[in-house]
């Protein structure tokens, strides 16, 4: 049965929208400040793009259909409906939310003092690693397959706190997977080189291979709690478990191929226009900056020929005169 043919059958309950006070009250708060802020940074003389505005609402857009609409309803019956809402939490809302930039915007409508505050709370050594890829990547593959492959969706199902918790898990762990890689938000003091940001995207499909391939060929119910729900409505346990597999791999995967274009697009009109493509992350770079130029190096551009070179025969200078 195809999931589309079950929405005729479905109880009028399923029919419904919900209602979330907490995240509605969250979501209408941040939006009148970013509008706030939006507003604050033009009478400072910052023009702020439209399309930041545009992407942020699209977000919250996005976000209502996630957990208000009819969907995050069938969500708590459907396998497949469950994914789709997955898919939209850990990739789509956290893409829009980084082009939307509110933390550039929160920098800009501070003011100077401001400014400064928020750049040296991203520069911290803590949240430079929060924000790279070393851990965004990881944690995007551990909550697609802890939470689909381990029985958790049953757990879930009976506890809706579960659920809720696992819903922000992925909204948080998509932003800050999203964070460093797309856009041009302020993440740290480095941006990363476009090689960094397509082997990202590309080792992401990985998780996303594995859970869909998973659900799809497997012959027993990885989350009977879906067809137990249902009672007697809509697929059986398999078909909805292979539908929600077909969702994870060719729209997991689809979307993670369509920001590696985007990702390849910028890489050569950066190279053909000769612009640099940004660092290796800041835990290579430095890493990089420490072996090339030693500890007083933290300020050289390694990747500036010339002040690299006067730097490395500076280091050599010195290391003959402690000869």
């Amino acid at each position: 049965m195809h999931p589309s043919s079950v929405l005729t059958q479905q109880p009028d309950a399923l029919h419904t929208w919900v209602f979330t006070p907490v995240v509605t009250t969250l979501m209408v708060v941040a939006s009148v400040l970013y509008v706030y802020g939006v507003v604050r940074s033009r009478r400072a003389g910052t023009a702020w793009p439209l399309t930041r505005v545009v992407a942020w609402f699209a977000a919250m857009a996005l976000l209502v259909f996630a957990v208000n609409s009819v969907m995050a309803e069938l969500a708590k019956h459907l396998f497949w409906a469950h994914m789709l809402v997955h898919l939209v939490l850990i990739t789509v809302i956290p893409m829009f939310l980084v082009l939307a930039e509110p933390i550039r915007l929160l920098a800009t409508a501070t003011g100077e003092t401001g400014n400064r505050r928020v750049r040296a709370f991203l520069g911290n050594r803590v949240v430079r690693l929060i924000t790279s890829p070393i851990v965004g990547l990881p944690l995007y593959a551990f909550a697609l397959i802890s939470t689909h492959l381990t029985g958790f969706q049953d757990l879930a199902l009976e506890n809706p706190w579960l659920k809720q918790l696992e819903y922000t898990g992925y909204f948080v762990i998509g932003w800050v997977f999203m964070l460093p890689l797309i856009g041009n938000e302020l993440c740290g003091p480095t941006k990363l080189s476009h090689p960094l940001r397509f082997a990202s995207f590309l080792l992401a499909m990985g998780p996303d291979t594995l859970v869909g391939v998973t659900l799809m060929m497997t012959t027993s119910e990885l989350a009977p709690g879906y067809s137990a729900s249902r009672a007697g409505w809509g697929p059986t346990g398999l078909e909805d478990q292979a539908a929600a597999g077909a969702i994870m791999w060719f729209g997991g995967d689809g979307l993670m191929m369509i920001l590696l274009l985007v990702v390849a697009f910028q890489w050569i009109t950066a190279e053909a226009t000769g612009k640099r493509g940004g660092s290796m992350g800041s835990w290579l770079d430095s890493a990089r900056r420490g072996q090339l130029m030693g500890e007083g190096g933290d300020d050289v551009d390694v990747d500036d020929d010339e002040a690299a070179l006067a730097a490395y025969n500076a280091r050599l200078r010195e290391m003959n005169r402690g000869r």
